[in-house]
């Protein structure tokens, strides 16, 4: 059975895909829910139409991460942590950390766009990915330093 998909489906396809299915998994799963309809000249421009607003709508959302990834390659955050005398840090600089330091200069992001190798265990100056699109990725620079004694 041929079917003309209003939604991406993991594994089967995306918006406005025309997929050949088992008559069971369409009337049982892609027609009730919505996920799918019949292939008509009218469903298929409709389908049309949807896609190419979904198409400029995530056109504008990439230019708008493009700009926010501009600005984190120029910002750098600093991050205060223990450390011992040759620079070893009692604990570590985290992803989250990094993240949370990024929101408080005011950007908007989310702890699982930070990408870190591995956790920050020792003072100095670091550049860190962020990956915020498949087609858009930045660094920005993290300056991990000595948390100053507290008198």
């Amino acid at each position: 059975m041929e079917l003309l998909l209003k939604q991406s489906v993991e594994f089967l396809g995306r918006t406005g895909d025309v997929v050949k299915v088992k008559s069971g998994y369409a009337r049982n799963y892609l027609l009730p829910r919505g996920l799918a309809v019949m292939v008509t000249k009218s469903n298929v421009a409709e389908i049309e139409r949807a896609r190419a607003a979904a198409l400029a709508e995530e056109q504008g959302r990439i230019a708008d991460l493009r700009e926010l990834a501009t600005k984190l390659a120029e910002a750098s955050v600093t991050i205060e942590g223990r450390a011992n005398d040759e620079g070893h840090l009692f604990g570590s600089v985290s992803a989250a950390q990094v993240a949370a330091s990024l929101r408080e200069k005011g950007f908007v992001i989310e702890d699982r766009v930070v990408r870190l190798e591995q956790p920050i265990k020792e003072i100095g100056v670091y550049d860190v990915a962020i990956h915020l699109h498949p087609t858009v990725d930045t660094t920005v620079k993290v300056w991990v330093v000595q948390q100053k004694p507290q008198a």
